[in-house]
């Protein structure tokens, strides 16, 4: 695939080192808040490529600054660096070596492709300006980028512009989806804590049964897209935990659901909570039980700008060719806290298409050629936007 593709020199002959360092992080992969191993290795990287480092940011994040040789813009690229809290069940020699903690959702690529970035930037510095190499910690908890930004990300390390990319399993290999607008919806983590009054299971006229309730909500809120939802806006609830009851003839005092909601505006996720707010209330007429709904996290959407859209659009064209550019792909129903990013400071979202088994997969493992192709369009990015020209 990258013998077919415009892959910048430099970052083509590094190939090899990315996917050693890539696979080097597969194998010890940290969760959120917990990837000190990770920042070490990739302050260590950027110091011995004589980079200017900034470690603690948001807790365990890493800023790398590269100068121009003039005064210019400046602008940011974030990898995240957090893995997931599950097993692997590959078998190729760099699967994780901790149980319970995984890469499967490529996290570890994108940390090395902008090491990538930092390599070539470190042998080919931008004639103007700065780069922000953002390396950023619990982004799977979406959480990693607020804590950055209150750390004072863009006061210590401004940027005018900031860029940041997705593996996508979903997009062919070879292809790139990058485009303006939303691209990924927002979501909230919604709980409902629901006490009831608990007795025996033969004599439930005597209970307020929170359990029944709770598996009423879960049936109640599926109608909420249909019915409040306006058919042309993207939205999603869906309750996803139930807990309650300790044996098979206690009715419990307490039952506790939880689930997520998601949409492509603010004012649609802002709906979705309202209704479900409702559900609730209207339920605790019903049913007798103290019913109380609240927001555990949310997010927004991730929403790209339109200039920096289109600069992204051809740099990728640079390296994957504009037949291979996919500007109009629909956005998609996940989410990433790079959107906090975005609403800071104008950038764009991109995604660069792989094969085999979607992320979040036991066995999903990043594809390895992508990593001189995401370096690549970065660094493509930085030469039209800091050089002012075409790539070389």
């Amino acid at each position: 695939m990258i013998m077919t593709m415009s892959i910048i020199p430099a970052i083509a002959d590094a190939a090899p080192v990315l996917t050693q360092w890539r696979r080097q992080l597969h194998t010890h992969p940290e969760l959120a808040f917990e990837e000190h191993s990770t920042a070490a290795f990739i302050a260590s990287t950027l110091a011995t490529l004589g980079i200017e480092v900034h470690r603690g940011l948001g807790g365990t994040g890493v800023v790398g600054t590269v100068r121009g040789a003039r005064p210019g813009i400046s602008i940011g690229f974030r990898a995240d660096m957090d893995a997931l809290p599950m097993n692997e069940e590959n078998d190729f020699t760099h699967r994780s070596q901790h149980a319970g903690r995984a890469h499967a959702c490529g996290h570890d690529g994108h940390v090395v492709a902008l090491l990538g970035l930092a390599q070539y930037l470190s042998q080919h510095p931008p004639a103007t300006g700065t780069v922000q190499l953002i390396f950023q910690p619990a982004e799977e908890t979406a959480s990693g980028a607020q804590r950055m930004i209150d750390d004072g990300l863009f006061e210590r390390f401004p940027c005018d512009e900031i860029y940041a990319f997705h593996n996508m399993p979903l997009f062919a290999p070879g292809t790139v989806g990058i485009r303006p607008g939303p691209v990924l919806t927002g979501y909230a983590i919604w709980q409902v804590d629901i006490e009831g009054v608990g007795g025996h299971g033969a004599a439930p006229h005597k209970a307020a049964d929170p359990l029944q309730a709770a598996a009423r909500l879960a049936i109640e809120i599926s109608a909420i897209v249909g019915r409040f939802v306006d058919p042309m806006q993207p939205a999603v609830i869906s309750a996803c935990s139930l807990h309650a009851g300790t044996s098979y003839n206690v009715i419990p005092s307490r039952a506790e659901l939880s689930g997520t909601l998601r949409g492509l505006s603010q004012a649609t996720q802002d709906l979705l909570l309202h209704r479900l707010c409702e559900a609730c209330a209207a339920l605790e007429l019903s049913s007798g039980c103290k019913i109380a709904c609240r927001v555990v996290h949310q997010c927004p959407p991730c929403v790209n700008a339109d200039g920096p859209a289109k600069l992204a659009q051809l740099a990728c064209a640079d390296v994957v060719g504009a037949a291979n550019v996919l500007q109009d792909h629909p956005a998609l129903p996940f989410t990433d806290d790079f959107s906090h990013l975005l609403e800071q400071r104008p950038g764009a979202y991109l995604f660069i298409g792989q094969s085999g088994v979607m992320c979040h997969h036991a066995t999903y493992d990043f594809d390895d050629a992508l990593l001189p192709i995401a370096a690549s369009i970065f660094a493509c990015i930085v030469q039209r936007r800091l050089n002012q020209s075409a790539p070389q």
